[in-house]
């Protein structure tokens, strides 16, 4: 999926605001790792588990960019800081990061574009790879995990298969083989998710997209997975190989013209069919490696036909159990849905993300995921931030918060209201950044009490004429020179030697905070 997706209705199918970094101490259950776990990940059955034994849930989230022409995160122009953006990502709880990318940015000489300097200074100049290295670096402190994903062979635009003429399967698997290289002492990058959403091309008789199980070595994605998934761990056996599924098993589009429904394939998402992978398996040279990673999307993206079954929703579950489901169903290997999104304008939508999250499950169980997407600059999902980059959409993440597991030290949500608890707590502050007209502040609350703090705030005064821009990892209001930093609904409760930063911009020279305070 990138921003919009162009479908045809011959297919049968196709394919700071309100965050909050409060680290909570709750004890993670019984045989569960708490956020994302301990070294590299590897799988048993259908669970993804740590290197003590312990089952992780990956609950993440994409940010794209990297596989445009900007050759970098997209939204590195906003006032939002970069840093900001995954403090925002793990307080909401997402503990994984995928980050899509094309071949184009990992050649010499690949610039990166779309940086707004004053508020991202210290990314100006980075090559694309060394901006995704402070990224990683930066996630990781967090506790957050990164997967790869092979969005496109080029900038251009996506491909049924995993090779174009200006990007060969031989360079495919070269710069997987870099990447796995150059990220082998790093367990925050996890694993390669191969080739983003192989899909059918042409109309059968005459398929020429990618087919699972044909055993033609140009167009079967399931051996062409193989060959680079082996790749991939012949220098880097730590790595999981995500494999997504096709569109259409044989690689073509159903004649859906010629009168005989019994040549009429059945089809899925791009990258959502793996109903052929328990007949046909990727078979990989390490053990306990491979994770399913199929897509699934609402009618923001395609109306597909069975959204307007009678039966909807109820229909659902036997769908994604043919497509994919069985695989976690009968404990054959881990599913990561590495992409579901919707706008959530129409109410079609709003049942389909809420029945799917029901389908994956609850607890650190259920299955994997990373929402698509971060950005709000996606043409027919929209994002989690709204389109100042800053606020998010608090009706996608109000349905998906129950299901998000945070990352340690980095953000989380109470399962109950807190109550109001006196505690003691300090604020110190930086400025991250200034330019003319305006500047960046950071305050960071700590709770150095021994009994967590209910319904934390802090407030500060700053001189007349300086006035708010935006906040995150808290809700900032501004009444003349008092500023408010409060914990929203979803997580106020700041634990024993926990923090938070709480960052702002603002407009006006730039000031230190005066008479600070926190409760």
């Amino acid at each position: 999926m990138h921003l919009s997706k162009a479908v045809t209705s011959a297919l049968a199918a196709l394919v700071a605001g309100a965050a909050v970094t409060v680290a909570l101490t709750t004890a993670a259950p019984a045989g569960a790792a708490a956020g994302t776990g301990t070294g590299y990940l590897r799988t048993s059955g259908n669970k993804i588990i740590d290197s003590t034994g312990a089952t992780v849930r990956l609950t993440g989230i994409n940010w794209f960019g990297m596989e445009t022409d900007n050759r970098t995160f997209h939204g590195l122009w906003s006032s939002n800081p970069w840093k900001s953006q995954i403090d925002q990502m793990a307080g909401l709880g997402y503990n994984t990061l995928r980050v899509p990318y094309s071949n184009d940015a990992l050649k010499p000489g690949a610039t990166a574009t779309g940086i707004n300097d004053y508020v991202n200074p210290d990314l100006v100049g980075l090559s694309p790879l060394q901006i995704l290295d402070r990224v990683v670096d930066y996630a990781g402190s967090k506790g957050m995990r990164i997967i790869l994903d092979r969005h496109r062979p080029t900038s251009a635009g996506q491909s049924a298969l995993w090779y174009v003429p200006a990007t060969p399967e031989s360079t495919w698997i070269n710069d997987w083989k870099s990447l796995a290289q150059h990220y082998a002492n790093n367990p925050t990058v996890i694993g390669a998710d191969l080739h983003n959403e192989p899909h059918a091309q042409g109309t059968n008789p005459n398929a020429t997209g990618a087919c699972w199980g044909c055993g033609d070595q140009a167009r079967d994605w399931r051996l062409a997975a193989e060959r680079a998934g082996n790749a991939v761990l012949s220098v880097n056996p730590n790595w999981l190989i995500f494999v997504e599924g096709v569109s259409c098993p044989s690689g073509g589009e159903s004649n859906v013209w010629d009168g005989d429904p019994s040549n009429d394939e059945d089809c899925g998402w791009w990258g959502g069919n793996l109903s052929k992978a328990g007949e046909f398996p990727v078979r990989l040279n390490v053990a306990n490696r491979l994770v399913y990673s199929p897509h699934e999307y609402a009618t923001s993206v395609y109306h597909q036909k069975w959204f307007d079954d009678p039966s909807y929703p109820a229909n659902m579950p036997a769908i994604w159990d043919k497509y994919w489901g069985y695989l976690y169903k009968q404990n054959i290997a881990p599913i990561m849905m590495g992409e579901f999104g919707t706008t959530l304008t129409a109410n079609v939508d709003k049942i389909w993300l809420q029945e799917l999250m029901k389908y994956t499950g609850t607890g650190v169980n259920g299955m994997s995921f990373t929402y698509w997407s971060w950005n709000p600059n996606s043409g027919d999902t929209g994002g989690i931030l709204n389109d100042d980059w800053t606020t998010v959409n608090q009706a996608k993440q109000a349905i998906l918060q129950p299901y998000l597991i945070p990352p340690v030290g980095s953000g989380s949500t109470p399962s109950s209201t807190p109550t109001d608890q006196p505690g003691q707590c300090t604020v110190t502050y930086r400025q991250a950044n200034a330019w003319q007209g305006g500047f960046q502040g950071e305050l960071t609350v700590k709770n150095t009490g021994t009994a967590a703090i209910g319904n934390w705030s802090a407030t500060w005064t700053l001189p007349s004429g300086v006035t708010l821009v935006n906040g995150w990892n808290a809700v900032v209001t501004q009444s003349g020179t008092t500023w408010t930093a409060k914990g929203p609904d979803y997580a106020r409760s700041l634990a024993p030697g926990a923090s938070v930063a709480v960052g702002f911009t603002a407009n006006g020279p730039a000031s230190t905070p005066q008479n600070a305070s926190c409760s």
